[in-house]
């Protein structure tokens, strides 16, 4: 992530000019469409934690294309009723972690719903969950230009439709309040927390710090810092892809 460009009061003021595509609001609405025609199928199984304070379960639901997705809940031992629930989304390259490594919102008294990156989770936090792709396009190493050519094989794609199963799982679980919902990530997880609160009007908190998948376009013209870098490597091969490459990249952020 870059630390420069413009001045601090230029960048509390900067809003970039959006190039939402004419269809993308039906892209979405079919492809969360397609997703909900899949039984959403929440399991939860108690883990061992070691912890007195916290408890922790393994979640498994369905994502894009009925496609199942790991996750922890987190709750306090200590509760009486229905909890807020946050649904935490992770940085890039990372997982949901080991069962100690996310207590802070139940320590707090919320339940936590920590959801697995798919495919990720080889650098940062572990990940268990798989990408179910059957082929692709050549690409970059990396996960910003696997399916790059066409926004329906875009990796984001089928990432942000899990991030919004997610809500779709936390209101079958009986110690969420369903009227309580907030999404949180850093980086990445801030970018999946923004689509989500985008695209899940039952999102009724956001908290987005330093959020990447953003304003795609700028960034990779003004850095070649990971993970903005992967696509610029990516064009610098395939120079005659730009605009194809544009596509997906304004689907997912509008």
């Amino acid at each position: 992530m870059t630390a420069f460009d413009m001045p601090l009061e230029e960048l509390r003021a900067y809003q970039p000019q959006r190039e939402e595509p004419a269809d993308f609001d039906d892209f979405w609405s079919g492809t969360l469409g397609a997703a909900r025609e899949h039984p959403i199928d929440v399991t939860i199984e108690p883990v061992d934690n070691g912890l007195r304070m916290v408890e922790t379960f393994d979640v498994t639901f369905r994502g894009f294309a009925g496609q199942p997705i790991r996750a922890w809940l987190v709750l306090p031992a200590d509760r009486r009723g229905p909890l807020p629930c946050v649904i935490e989304y992770i940085g890039y390259g990372g997982g949901r972690g080991m069962p100690v490594e996310r207590i802070t919102w139940a320590a707090a008294g919320f339940a936590n719903l920590v959801m697995d990156n798919r495919g990720q989770g080889t650098w940062g936090p572990v990940g268990g969950t798989p990408d179910a792709v059957p082929e692709s396009e050549p690409a970059h190493p990396g996960y910003m230009t696997r399916g790059i050519l066409d926004p329906a094989d875009h990796f984001y794609r089928r990432l942000m439709t899990d991030a919004v199963r997610a809500v779709d799982a936390v209101h079958e679980i009986a110690e969420v309040d369903p009227a309580r919902i907030a999404a949180y990530g850093r980086s990445q997880g801030g970018g999946l927390a923004l689509a989500v609160a985008g695209l899940e009007p039952r999102i009724g908190t956001l908290l987005s710090d330093v959020a990447f998948l953003c304003h795609f376009r700028r960034a990779t013209q003004i850095t070649e810092a990971e993970p903005y870098g992967e696509i610029v490597r990516y064009l610098r091969y395939h120079r005659d892809r730009v605009e194809r490459v544009s596509a997906p990249l304004r689907t997912s952020t509008g």
